[in-house]
């Protein structure tokens, strides 16, 4: 049929068709609408009134009278849409594509669902200026590989419908095979089978918690709802529920109340009370943590959405917490979930449980769509394990990189590896990485395979004018993460005049670890770099003792850490910085002696629950201050031996931190958290009793007295 904006009936017809034999299959389908954005309205305005009477979805900023009603939400705003179902999305590719939320609300999309893609033809992708890349900084690029290479992927697939709108080309949409099974959203054996699991857990031993992984769609928030009706019925008084947003457990709170049916008493919007008198109720992750109510059993969905530091307080703060997580996600957390949390699990709750969920329940086995979504933005790029046998670092070969030149198998392996070892890696860095000509990517390779991948940008190069608004505060521009925060929080201009590669990713298969690629990677971007004639080579990340002592090790000085925890991470960001150039050298120097200066002051006021073996480390490796004079000495002699009281030492035992070698050596001691609490953060006795460190504040006096003695009998040279 001819593919114009004015639909026939008889087509009007075939499309009913395809959408009723989609609802008996319970599949989905991506229709490309290509062609000039007015014929593509003219188009569904033909159409959309013969299918879309259940309403839907229309994202992007539109006034077009549609002959439907439709919910208009901006591409922005697609998390609030998480947890419900659509039946129809058109989503206006013209107004922007940002790849995250077109990767979610997919998943959104129901059994027998149509989603309909304005865009350019295929052909033009590559250079169709999106207008989301002003976002993103990737507005003044001529040519866009990553676009280019989802044309590719939506070319190839023959599940796509393609109209293409203004040519005589003719459109035959495709015939789904007939079968007398009807699809219907029902509970899978999965899913009961993960319901039974769980209501043993609800009623089973304390300190062994459950942690269930599945892709989206698998129902596992629906199996965590009338799991939690029947653990209610069984005899639970009190079940918590958390998420990163009310919106997370819509699914769980609507399960729960069909299965409790008439043993409901009273329900709100985030708690359910049963005849019995028996609640379920949510609560933000921090409120939960705040209140610290009673609970036998607590449940946290879309659990990588949440900070590890978060999920071990609720693990070790009520018996039984299960733990439920998407692992292939649009939201690039769930496996960097499943890496970190799983130490935590080892180490606190080695009798802890897994259950994966496999098939889906909101639409068939053989639906089309969610594959295709996978393809488009590596949603299921991972590392298989067992693949890369350990191999000696002689073997191993660095080398500069383009992922934009790789083939599709090269950049899944490299791909999978920034997803597998980093907490949140998006379908938006992918567009980055591939599309940004700031970019400097390297990659480690083992007999033609990649086992280790760097991602990097260049960055700074602001004119004197724009560097001197930015340190003051008054300007802020897109991008420049690393000279623009040195800039403003450290007050040196120069900071954002100067250029440098700032390292986004380091990322090594598991096998590999610890054999030093990493670093070898590290090594050739700063190299690189040098050559490139820029004045450093930096990174920011998630302070962690583990990851500081990586940095240190290649290198990198410590210049700022950040004073608020990052939300993904619940980490303070750190910045550190290898300087190449003469400038650069200064700058680092001036920046810090700076923050040395200022230490002391800055750690009671904003980092008092930095982990104290991170917190030792930076200042052993911050420049030293002034060693203790002859009044010092004799003030730490008279504390020792219990003659001068704590407070009026706490001036002379933090200035002790930080000279020469004392740090470093306060790092091998037994007793260096309460050091750390106590004289650095500016800890109470009864805090530092909360934590295990001290019984009160005698003994807590005691234990310093006892480190300063043997400080100044077997301690480095005062």
């Amino acid at each position: 049929m001819s593919t114009e904006a004015a639909l026939p009936a008889s087509a009007v017809d075939t499309w009913r068709s395809l959408q009723s034999g989609l609802v008996a299959s319970g599949e989905r389908r991506l229709v490309l609408l290509e062609g000039p954005r007015d014929l593509a309205v003219q188009w569904l305005q033909a159409l959309l009134p013969a299918i879309a009477q259940e309403g839907g979805l229309w994202v992007g900023r539109t006034s077009e009278a549609l002959g439907v009603r439709l919910t208009t939400i901006e591409a922005s705003k697609a998390r609030q849409w998480l947890g419900r179902e659509t039946p129809l999305i058109v989503w206006d590719g013209w107004q922007g594509n940002p790849p995250d939320a077109f990767a979610a609300l997919a998943g959104t999309l129901k059994a027998g669902g149509l989603l309909f893609w304005l865009m350019p033809s295929l052909e033009a992708w590559g250079h169709f200026a999106d207008p989301d890349y002003v976002r993103t900084g990737l507005d003044h690029c001529q040519f866009h590989p990553f676009a280019e290479r989802m044309a590719g992927v939506l070319a190839a697939d023959s599940s796509v419908i393609r109209v293409r709108l203004g040519s005589p080309e003719a459109l035959s949409l495709l015939e789904l095979p007939s079968s007398t099974d009807k699809f219907r959203v029902a509970t899978t054996p999965d899913q009961e089978g993960l319901i039974r699991k769980l209501v043993a857990f609800g009623l089973g031993r304390r300190r062994r918690p459950l942690v269930v992984t599945a892709d989206r769609g698998r129902g596992k928030s629906a199996a965590l709802g009338m799991a939690a009706a029947q653990l209610l019925q069984q005899g639970r008084r009190q079940i918590l529920v958390t998420a990163p947003s009310r919106q997370n457990v819509s699914a769980l709170f609507m399960h729960a109340l069909e299965s409790l049916d008439d043993e409901v008493l009273e329900a709100g919007d985030d708690w359910i009370k049963t005849a019995s008198g028996a609640r379920l109720r949510y609560l933000p992750v921090r409120d939960l943590l705040q209140e610290k109510p009673e609970a036998e059993v607590v449940m946290v969905d879309e659990a990588a959405g949440l900070p590890v530091s978060l999920l071990k307080r609720v693990l070790l703060g009520w018996p039984r917490v299960a733990f439920a997580s998407t692992v292939h996600g649009y939201e690039g957390a769930g496996r960097g979930f499943a890496i970190r949390f799983r130490n935590v699990l080892d180490s606190e709750t080695p009798h802890w449980q897994s259950q994966v969920l496999s098939k889906p329940v909101r639409w068939a086995e053989n639906d089309p769509l969610e594959p295709l979504v996978s393809r488009l933005f590596l949603l299921g790029a991972d590392q298989g394990s067992g693949e890369f046998p350990k191999t000696p670092v002689g073997d191993v070969v660095i080398e500069p990189w383009q992922p934009a030149l790789a083939t599709e198998a090269e950049l899944v392996e490299a791909f999978g590896l920034l997803v597998d070892a980093h907490y949140r890696t998006t379908p938006g860095d992918l567009r980055q990485w591939l599309d940004d000509p700031a970019a400097r990517s390297w990659r480690a390779l083992v007999n033609g395979r990649t086992v280790g991948v760097l991602w990097g940008a260049v960055e700074g190069g602001l004119s004197k004018e724009l560097a001197t608004q930015v340190a003051s505060g008054k300007r802020r521009v897109r991008g420049h993460l690393l000279p623009q925060s040195l800039a403003s929080h450290s007050g040196f201009p120069e900071a954002a005049s100067q250029c440098g590669l700032r390292i986004i990713r380091v990322a090594v298969t598991a096998q590999s670890r610890r054999s030093g690629i990493g670093n070898r990677l590290v090594v050739a971007a700063a190299a690189g770099a040098e050559r490139e004639g820029l004045d450093f080579t930096g990174t920011s990340f998630g302070g962690s003792s583990d990851l500081y002592a990586f940095w240190a090790s290649c290198g990198l000085k410590l210049v700022r850490i950040g004073l608020q925890q990052e939300a993904t991470s619940g980490e303070y960001p750190v910045q550190m910085v290898l300087a190449h150039s003469s400038a650069g050298l200064s700058l680092v120097r001036q920046v810090r002696a700076r923050l040395a200066k200022h230490w002391l002051t800055l750690v009671p006021l904003n980092w008092k629950d930095l982990d104290p073996g991170l917190l030792a480390d930076m200042t052993a490796h911050l420049p030293s201050g002034s060693p203790p004079d002859l009044a010092d000495i004799r003030d730490l002699q008279n504390f020792g031996d219990g003659h001068r009281g704590f407070q009026l030492m706490v001036p002379v035992l933090r200035e002790l931190s930080q000279a020469q070698g004392l740090m470093g050596w306060f790092s091998q001691h037994t007793e260096l958290s309460i050091w750390c609490r106590a004289v650095l953060q500016g800890w109470s006795w009864s805090e530092l009793q909360g934590e295990g460190l001290c019984t009160g504040q005698r003994d807590g006096e005691d234990r310093l007295r006892a480190m300063v003695r043997e400080l100044l009998r077997n301690g480095p040279e005062l």
